[in-house]
């Protein structure tokens, strides 16, 4: 079993995405946390300091990359894109910009 220490942050503005990867991220031990916005985002990551970030790149009010760029220059947290673009450019600035993984929606 993962130790629940382990705090994963997913950031998506679709309501139904955040749902079914925090399911399978609860289902397999991790505690899990939402954000719905980029500034909600780099707040959540600021108050409970997560083992992973689970990034969509397009939010309502600040874009991934930018929220990627921000924590980059403070932490080397794994990120992983989640997100509808699929353009294999899109891909490599995502992993560019300091993604470790770049995951396309739909799963």
């Amino acid at each position: 079993m993962i130790n629940c220490a382990k705090r994963i942050l997913v950031v998506d503005d679709e309501q139904k995405i955040v749902e079914v990867v925090k399911s399978y991220l609860e289902h397999s031990g991790y505690e899990v946390y939402e954000a719905y916005n980029g500034k909600q985002a780099l707040e959540v990551f600021e108050r409970i300091d997560p083992s992973l970030l689970v990034l969509d790149l397009m939010l309502p009010d600040m874009t991934g990359e930018d929220i990627c760029k921000t924590i980059r220059k403070q932490s080397r947290i794994p990120i992983i894109m989640l997100t509808a673009k699929v353009e294999e450019e899109d891909i490599l600035k995502g992993l560019d910009i300091g993604a470790d993984d770049y995951i396309t929606k739909p799963f």
